[in-house]
């Protein structure tokens, strides 16, 4: 066994939330043998939270899957329509209302940048028309701009999109 597997399950199985008052308190999420919780005997990476929610990869099903927690009802949230077997998905990142999900995926070698909204049910394909390679995005907490590293200059550059799929124009020399 790696540090780095001795590592997930800690991390997973404990995470710092804000209390009633700003405190951060230390909550412990029971591990569920059958995968219907936060914790399984499937990896699980990438954590990110964002309000009452915690987004995660995990291989638990065969395939490399998007998983929503909820720490207030202490399930995870059915997300119909995101997650697919022919494509690896990682580094999610959820708004603060928990509607938006945005990740990276990677399916026949090509990198994409995905929203999911959990409204509509619907994935949207950010970066279709943009050739180069794309990794670790983030959205914000209104759910309304999305930022990822792209290879498009030859280097890591960060971009930065609204949810429709629209560069934003965000100046790019320091002032």
């Amino acid at each position: 066994m790696t540090n780095r597997n001795i590592f997930i399950p800690i991390f997973a199985c404990c995470s710092l939330l804000t209390g009633c008052f700003g405190y951060p308190r230390l909550v412990s999420y029971p591990f569920d043998p059958g995968g219907r919780s936060i914790n399984s005997l499937a990896s699980e990476l990438n954590p990110q939270t964002s309000g009452r929610y915690i987004v995660f990869t995990s291989d638990r099903r065969g395939s490399q899957d998007v998983y929503m927690f909820d720490t207030l009802t202490r399930n995870l949230i059915d997300l119909p329509g995101l997650n697919a077997l022919d494509t690896i998905a990682s580094h999610p990142s959820v708004s603060q209302d928990g509607r938006y999900v945005v990740f990276a995926a990677s399916r026949q070698g090509r990198s994409a940048i995905f929203v999911y909204d959990r409204e509509t049910r619907q994935s949207r394909n950010l970066t279709n028309n943009l050739q180069a390679e794309v990794r670790n995005p983030t959205i914000s907490a209104d759910g309304s701009r999305i930022a990822f590293e792209s290879t498009n200059n030859g280097q890591w550059d960060i971009l930065v999109y609204d949810r429709f799929g629209r560069p934003l124009d965000i100046p790019q020399d320091p002032r």
